[in-house]
């Protein structure tokens, strides 16, 4: 086998294996505790996490106060950012059941519709976020994935992307006041 035919088959091989391991939500169908947004996210909720850079390092540690409220599928997410640097923030989701097991977000860095499925215990949610880094505003893409672990605490974990390129990821911890 030449070099050229080698390359071809560890070129397949890869892209075999990567689409193998791509998660789909259904795989989560009938996993306990089930996951509702407007039981979870209702009430004042903590949170703490990281940003992590495309090489892993942890360029960002932070603290979120939550206080979600919700009226029939309408719901309302407040977030309170606190970083490591000091620096703060404010993200208002507004969050709408749209379906048994399907929801949409709105927040105004947030490009066009979150849309959200659960299944199970666990929620993918993606969307398009703009975020400032070095005086720019990236649009970067989340593909978002949220474990409840029971019914007060939750694990968050987030692939950030451009242009389908991972540049980082956030991990996060969430918990029921």
């Amino acid at each position: 086998m030449n070099i050229l035919s080698r390359w071809a088959v560890v070129a397949v091989t890869s892209l075999l294996a990567l689409t193998a391991c791509s998660t789909s939500i259904e795989e989560y169908k009938g996993r306990t505790p089930e996951l509702k947004l407007e039981e979870f996210f209702s009430g004042e909720l903590v949170a703490y996490g990281t940003v992590q850079d495309y090489s892993d390092n942890v360029i960002q540690r932070f603290r979120v106060e939550m206080v979600g409220t919700w009226e029939g599928n309408k719901g309302k997410l407040e977030e309170q950012f606190y970083y490591a640097d000091g620096s703060t923030q404010e993200r208002i989701w507004h969050l709408t059941k749209t379906g048994p097991n399907t929801y949409e977000g709105r927040a105004s860095d947030v490009d066009g519709v979150a849309v959200g499925t659960t299944a199970g215990n666990a929620l993918n949610w993606q969307y398009t976020l703009q975020v400032e880094m070095d005086g720019d505003t990236l649009a970067l893409a989340l593909d978002d994935w949220m474990y409840l672990i029971d019914e007060n605490n939750m694990i968050n974990r987030t692939e950030m992307s451009k242009f389908g390129v991972p540049v980082g990821d956030i991990t996060l911890y969430i918990g029921r006041q």
